[in-house]
């Protein structure tokens, strides 16, 4: 069992931080959102990010170009979470539960969606089993992306980190490996379920859905995003919404904060859903006394 839960967990290592991911969407010409903060000799750009992209998505634009020309550095989320040497040891450590099948731990109808799915998806029941509902939510989630032609790998984080490193820019992040994994593992039980519960009702409509929020996205139409992503998470998912979003925004808030007090130039791309709604980023900076400024 473990052989087979440590296979199935290899195949969303790839795609672990996009379960807040805004999908994708071919667009023409791309305008999305970009803000910045600066002071005397600091200067932080704020970029909203998709964790997945179809290959022939556009998203580049003469403005971005120009900050990410500009920067010192990129400052993501996490660094590694593409990487399997760190994600594997991870996703079995707090993804995988051999002592209570995933089966005793939802109704029976939701168990039985969730092997239909799977099977479909080629995660066979006895593998989710082993997974904690948290995991299985995950997997579910992505499997119909990348099914349907979305590449972890044209996410805007892998695109920019490659970009920046050629250029010989430094890399950092915001949060580690483990403590991103941590947001969902350490949710409790009836908070893992819902999340799954919440997959189960979406999985089918999964690539339309984030073709439009994309959609938004490449706009730069922040007032759709809010509406589309956060407004329903705000109302529907509370618990999930303070963990995953609130508490974050939080800390993230309070680091740029520190940040800005250094000197030189930063590129912070984050999800794009971190940056809309009335807890956002920005909001929170606000709020701590930092104009921030949109810059396209």
């Amino acid at each position: 069992m473990l052989r087979s839960s440590a296979k199935a967990a290899r195949r969303v290592v790839a795609g672990l931080a996009s379960v807040i991911a805004l999908g994708a969407a071919t667009q023409a010409l791309a305008d999305p959102a970009l803000w910045k903060i600066q002071d005397h000799d600091s200067t932080i750009y704020l970029f909203g990010t998709v964790h997945v992209l179809r290959p022939e998505t556009q998203w580049r634009s003469p403005k971005l170009d120009a900050a990410l020309k500009s920067t010192d550095e990129l400052v993501l989320e996490v660094v590694g979470a593409d990487d399997m040497a760190v994600m594997q040891p991870l996703i079995i450590k707090y993804g995988i539960d051999q002592a209570t099948p995933l089966s005793k731990k939802l109704a029976p109808a939701d168990w039985e969606k969730t092997k239909t799915y799977g099977q479909e998806m080629g995660v066979p029941a006895a593998g989710l089993e082993a997974f904690r509902p948290w995991m299985a939510a995950i997997t579910l989630a992505m499997a119909p992306m990348i099914k349907a032609g979305f590449d972890p790998k044209k996410g805007v984080e892998q695109v920019l980190t490659a970009e920046l490193k050629a250029g010989g820019k430094g890399v950092a992040s915001l949060e580690t490996a483990e403590q991103q994994i941590r947001f969902f593992a350490d949710l409790p039980q009836a908070d893992e379920v819902a999340l799954l519960q919440a997959t189960l009702e979406e999985v089918d409509e999964g690539p339309a859905k984030l073709d439009a929020l994309v959609k938004a996205w490449a706009d730069g139409d922040v007032k759709a995003l809010e509406g589309q992503f956060v407004t329903e998470m705000r109302t529907k998912y509370k618990p999930l919404y303070s963990t995953l979003i609130v508490a974050r925004n939080t800390a993230w808030a309070d680091e740029l904060k520190t940040k800005l007090d250094g000197k030189g130039v930063s590129f912070v791309a984050v999800g794009a859903g971190h940056l809309v709604g009335p807890d956002s980023v920005q909001t929170l900076l606000a709020k701590r006394g930092i104009k921030v400024e949109r810059v396209q």
